[in-house]
């Protein structure tokens, strides 16, 4: 591994001496340092080696990676330099011609990941409803089947704007559920929920105190688990591919009942095990349920008629899985290197 990581520094400084334009610079950054880049590969291949190895192994590729990184910041700057130099010998610039064209700008990774996800639900009937930021307690809890003092909002962790503790932040799009029912009064009911939403967790790799969510819901009658899991399934396979299988596992949630969570196969080894999934062959995705009577009856809704099902994630961790990206931090912290990607 070390001999690759050398001969790859050799390759890329050699062809940023050779490199006559930014545009030239850019293709070798994205050679050897993009997502799929040569020296990122071989970061991405130091897990897979003998304990004792590993430590040697990741100094040196980073050691490379900074080293180019340098490299390229400076040939970018010796350009600059020579393209001035180049203009100051000129005799006169003429005002007239016209400027480079200024940069385009681009939709953001989440918001493109939540516009597909919209998309694929809105094709078999769902539609956006969309709910405050800033929710009542009611809705965000005792109409979801959690009244004061329930075990399950200890979880929640909650961002509280009053003293009464009745006006918060809310902790997930479920509380749009009882707006929806509220708002078409009778069903059948397909909705999909998108939105921000705030919980007091420490920020590391895999969670955020802002994040966001997308909740779907369906009441209509009839309504089964099988319903819902094919639903799943449809919406897994259209956004990562036909050869996706989807599983539900006993879970608990106040306002679903039965509750499941669901897990995705694994992309990388097709479900047969391997380290992006810690050799379990899926990945586990979001929570599930059929909605609870009570949350029916708090909605104006039958529950003796009518039966629903509910089902949401975040859309990070859509994005996550999507673009195989192993810190949902790198979303938000504003680095066009990593936006450009997408």
């Amino acid at each position: 591994m070390l001999d690759q990581l050398s001969a790859w520094r050799d390759a890329a400084l050699r062809a940023l001496r050779e490199a006559r334009d930014e545009k030239a610079v850019e293709q070798v950054t994205w050679t050897f340092l993009g997502r799929n880049g040569h020296v990122t590969g071989v970061l991405r291949g130091v897990g897979k080696l003998p304990p004792e190895e590993r430590a040697a192994a990741g100094a040196a590729a980073n050691q490379v990676k900074r080293a180019l990184e340098a490299a390229v910041e400076q040939r970018l700057q010796e350009l600059a330099q020579a393209r001035l130099a180049e203009i100051g010998e000129t005799d006169a610039i003429d005002v007239t011609f016209p400027g480079p064209p200024l940069p385009i700008g681009r939709l953001h990774v989440l918001t493109q990941v939540q516009r597909e996800i919209e998309t694929i639900l809105e094709s078999i009937g769902y539609h956006v409803e969309l709910g405050p930021e800033v929710e009542t307690d009611w809705y965000n809890f005792e109409a979801l089947n959690l009244p004061k003092g329930h075990a399950s909002r200890d979880v929640q962790d909650t961002f509280f704007l009053n003293e009464s503790e009745e006006l918060l932040l809310r902790t997930h799009t479920s509380s749009v559920q009882i707006r929806a029912m509220e708002r078409l009064k009778e069903p059948p009911i397909y909705a999909i929920v998108p939105g921000r939403t705030y919980r007091r967790d420490a920020t590391d790799a895999t969670h955020l105190t802002s994040f966001m969510q997308l909740e779907a819901l369906a009441i209509d009658e009839g309504l089964t688990v099988g319903d819902l899991k094919g639903t799943i399934l449809y919406f897994a396979q259209s956004l990562w591919g036909a050869d996706r299988r989807v599983r539900i596992r006993p879970h608990h949630f106040p306002y679903t009942e039965p509750s499941f969570e669901f897990d995705l196969s694994c992309g990388v080894c097709g479900g047969t095990g391997c380290r992006s999934c810690g050799q379990d062959g899926w990945l586990e995705v979001g929570g599930c349920g059929m909605v609870h009577p009570n949350v029916l009856r708090n909605g104006g809704i039958d529950p003796d008629r009518y039966s629903g099902f509910a089902w949401g994630f975040g859309i990070e961790r859509m994005a996550m899985l999507k673009y195989d990206i192993e810190d949902l931090r790198l979303f938000y912290d504003n680095d066009t290197r990593f936006l450009e990607q997408f």
